[in-house]
């Protein structure tokens, strides 16, 4: 018997025009520096150097979404779904949106359409996401959903409906339930090292 989980949307639908990028706050973390110009002696532009305190999962769960609304962190509770348009995660390449997504409490994202590299993200992180533009449509702030990646089923508790998505092939599955790619490869060479 295949477990499923039951989700509640507290946002209303995200429209494509908002991306689902995620923005992190200039911290005391990230430190100034300033470089001399070696033939002139004159001072350089100030860059800024990332120490990496502001990509803490923590910190970057705080600022979650909050261009698209900004209580979105306050009001996640653990396991809610977020239901999003076209293209959802466009403009975020690197993997912090999905991970601020999963570190916000999120246990799923259900939309149209992903942005391929959010996809590969979400999945590298262990955010678990489907495509399923019927749930989409079928969808309202306040719904529970019952989602079933590993056979593509989103349920709409409060309208009955059922709606069909690609379920994840095996091998996501795995890494997505292991908690991101990182876990899965490091549990991976465990058990080999362990059969050798």
């Amino acid at each position: 018997m295949k477990k499923t989980m039951v989700f509640l949307i507290i946002l209303a639908l995200l429209l494509s025009a908002c991306s689902g990028s995620v923005t992190a706050p200039i911290t005391a973390a990230q430190e100034e520096t300033t470089s001399t110009n070696a033939s002139t002696g004159a001072a350089a532009e100030t860059n800024t150097v990332n120490t990496g305190a502001e990509s803490a999962p923590e910190a970057l769960a705080e600022h979650c979404l909050e261009d698209l609304d900004p209580a979105f962190s306050a009001g996640v509770r653990p396991g809610d779904v977020v239901v999003a348009g076209e293209n959802f995660g466009c403009g975020s390449s690197r993997e912090h949106a999905p991970l601020a997504i999963r570190a916000a409490g999120t246990g799923c994202v259900v939309a149209r359409s992903f942005a391929r590299i959010f996809y590969r993200n979400a999945i590298n992180v262990g955010l678990p996401i489907l495509e399923c533009p019927a749930a989409v449509d079928d969808a309202e702030a306040g719904h529970r959903l019952e989602v079933d990646l590993e056979a593509g089923i989103v349920r709409n508790l409060d309208t009955g409906r059922v709606h069909q998505a690609e379920p994840y092939p095996p091998f996501m599955m795995d890494i997505v339930r292991a908690g991101g790619l990182v876990p899965y490869t490091r549990a991976r060479l465990a058990r080999q090292t362990e059969d050798s």
